[in-house]
């Protein structure tokens, strides 16, 4: 199989070893405009890509050992579909001829050096997956589906406190439809855009001081006012404390059960785009409210199951880590979660009364692990004056599976 990158300079673009290879297929796979673009050069047969896309991946992977070309847009391994058929598809069978990504051209537009730039596609993906990389000072290249993308994004920026930023619109790039525009997000309002475009914006506060940027800091302990809550939140300090213990890993999955704000879920993904979470929640309303959290937080990927742990576990993939909040856990589910967690997965059980702590210590003295208290106190007015308010204390215990070898009633290891 050989992949062909394509840009809006259709085959003028092309390398002499690409057009060889377009030239000689008998079978080409592509969109409308990618097979339009090398029109003149294709005497194979075509075919322009299904809906659902997955159908022309069935296709493709029914001709294997038969040489084919699929026409990609720009560098196939950039948000591409060779990304998607190198799930599929060895190295080894596949020639690869890149061309220059959108978010290339776009720096090269603009003097920005890619190194020093943040790049995410919304192509077909929720625009709320900005919302993190939304800092002062950061330069952002974002991909967009359509031509309505810039005007949603700008929105967003408005309504997010960073309506001050600049924001250009790169239109058609590389082709002669070519258009770069610039403007300020509060005050976007071109008339028409062009479907294939990519947004660049140099992050800027709103300049009125009234208006406060909702801004996503680095780290654990996000401030309690970013989450919409009923009170069933984990509190910011104790946060960073149980995030730390869960130990977030590249590509790990965190069941977070009693979701209620979310908060645990959400920072656990806001840690790198690959780790992914499951809150559990039994209460509908909190259930919607985590949903909502999640997306002015930037992680809509985030899945809530509404139900009740344990029953609502099942059939649920298997976790890295699980956090169980301290409210308290019915009957049977610090079992079915010790059971259900990965060898080698941390789990996390928050206790703030006196029955959950309970459960706590005959755990730990049963499977091993760490028990850390945590007391936090506030200042707060006493009258006129100031003085310290604790909060409920939280007993914390953090195991993790196959570290700790239990004993049995003889003292040997079991």
């Amino acid at each position: 199989m050989s992949i062909i990158g394509i840009g809006e300079d259709g085959l003028a673009g092309l390398g002499d070893a690409a057009k060889a290879t377009l030239g000689r297929a008998a079978v080409v796979y592509g969109g409308k405009r990618h097979l339009e673009l090398a029109d003149t050069l294709i005497s194979g047969t075509r075919h322009v890509w299904l809906s659902p896309f997955s159908q022309s991946i069935d296709d493709i992977m029914s001709r294997r050992g038969t040489p084919i070309v699929v026409l990609a847009s720009g560098d196939p391994f950039l948000y591409g579909v060779g990304a998607t058929l190198s799930r599929l598809v060895s190295a080894n069978e596949m020639t690869v001829f890149p061309a220059p990504s959108a978010f290339s051209l776009a720096a090269a537009r603009l003097g920005w050096p890619l190194q020093d730039v943040e790049t995410v596609s919304l192509h077909g993906r929720p625009i709320d997956l900005i919302r993190p990389l939304l800092h002062p000072g950061c330069r952002i290249l974002a991909l967009t589906s359509d031509e309505t993308g810039p005007a949603d994004l700008a929105a967003l920026l408005t309504e997010a406190g960073f309506g001050s930023s600049a924001f250009t619109v790169l239109e058609a790039l590389g082709g002669n439809q070519e258009r770069i525009s610039h403007h300020q997000a509060d005050r976007f309002a071109l008339p028409t855009v062009n479907p294939l475009n990519v947004v660049a914006i140099d992050v800027k506060a709103h300049s009125d001081a009234r208006i406060d940027a909702r801004i996503l800091p680095l780290g654990f302990g996000l401030d309690d006012a970013l989450f919409e809550n009923d009170g069933q939140i984990t509190k910011r300090e104790i946060r960073a404390v149980t995030l730390s213990a869960l130990s977030p890993r590249r590509g790990q999955l965190l069941w977070d059960i009693g979701g209620g704000s979310g908060s645990i879920s959400i920072e656990w993904m806001l840690a790198h785009p690959s780790l992914r979470a499951i809150a559990i929640e039994p209460v509908p309303e909190r259930v919607e409210r985590i949903r909502r959290n999640a997306q002015t937080c930037g992680v809509p990927a985030l899945s809530v199951v509404e139900g009740k742990a344990p029953q609502a576990l099942a059939g649920l993939d298997a976790p890295d880590a699980i956090f169980i909040g301290g409210g308290g856990s019915g009957e049977g589910v610090l079992e079915a979660t010790m059971a259900a967690l990965k060898p080698g997965g941390r789990l996390v059980a928050n206790a703030v009364t006196l029955e959950m702590e309970a459960v706590l210590l005959a755990a730990q003295a049963r499977h091993g692990g760490s028990l850390t208290r945590l007391d936090i106190s506030r200042a707060s007015p006493v009258g006129h004056l100031t003085g310290w308010r604790p909060a409920m204390p939280v007993t914390q215990w953090a195991w993790t599976k196959g570290a700790y070898p239990k004993k049995d009633t003889e003292g040997e290891t079991a």
